[in-house]
């Protein structure tokens, strides 16, 4: 797993799950050889690194592809609710979730383990800041997601 630490804001957060910022279509490859076989990109195409080929280098490399747009300054609950869909949906599957630095996935992350795996705030929180302090737009968003679940 070292070539994967080396990809930009590498975090595993359990045994199926791993998040980055973006991977290079080398590391695309290492994602395919760990075993991954979902790559879920939150990233947009005005995003730092987008690579307009990612969904074509994934599947040619037998992973399969879903892209979850997330406007950087507008998140939304649907955006939360179809992320945490995919992940429910494939819970025996090692799936690779990214953005540009992890910023996005790292508070969607930390909404999905808060909201349906039923982790504390502390360990939730855990793996949020290791990537950032999510900044006034993000941390309102996880308020308000946050006050809609009742939590």
């Amino acid at each position: 797993m070292s070539s994967l630490a080396q990809i930009e804001a590498f975090l595993p957060v359990s045994f199926t799950i791993t998040t980055s910022g973006q991977p290079t279509p080398e590391q695309f490859a290492d994602i395919a050889s760990a075993g991954y076989s979902l790559v879920i990109n939150l990233a947009t195409p005005a995003s730092t690194d987008w690579n307009p080929e990612e969904n074509s280098i994934v599947e040619n490399l037998g992973m399969e592809y879903i892209g979850i747009p997330i406007d950087w300054d507008n998140p939304t609950l649907s955006d939360f609710d179809e992320l945490a869909a995919k992940l429910n949906k494939n819970p025996e599957r090692k799936i690779w979730v990214h953005c540009a630095k992890n910023m996005r996935v790292s508070a969607m992350m930390y909404l999905y383990h808060r909201l349906h795996r039923g982790y504390t705030e502390v360990s939730a929180r855990r793996y949020l800041e290791q990537i950032w302090q999510p900044n006034q737009i993000w941390q309102n968003f996880i308020d308000a997601v946050m006050e809609l679940h009742g939590e």
